[in-house]
């Protein structure tokens, strides 16, 4: 990827993002700065290291899984932003021409 320009507008348009003029400069730099620094990881020689999912070993993570109680409707609903007839969460239009239902 070196040398390669990352076209900072069309990754705003695919994060759904509006950026203000002046700051889309400075995320291309630091895009392609981070994307410089990965190329350079790529170069590293890792013969022999076991791969890790975490800096430190985990035991025990797991628990037993049991039914417990639950909150009521009313309750949970009250913190929703919007509701559909007091019984769904009401959440923003995600893709382009869905309608509401």
């Amino acid at each position: 990827m070196a040398g390669d320009k990352i076209d900072i507008g069309y990754v705003a348009q695919l994060a759904r993002l509006e950026l203000p003029a002046g700051q889309a400069e400075q995320l291309q730099r630091e895009l392609e700065s981070i994307v410089h620094y990965i190329d350079e990881l790529k170069e590293v020689d890792v013969t022999g290291v076991e791969p890790t999912a975490h800096a430190a070993r985990l035991f025990n993570v797991w628990r037993e899984d049991g039914a417990g109680g639950s909150l009521p409707r009313e309750t949970m609903l009250a913190n929703a932003p919007a509701t559909v007839d007091g019984e769904l969460i009401r959440v923003p239009q995600v893709l382009p021409g869905e309608g509401s239902n």
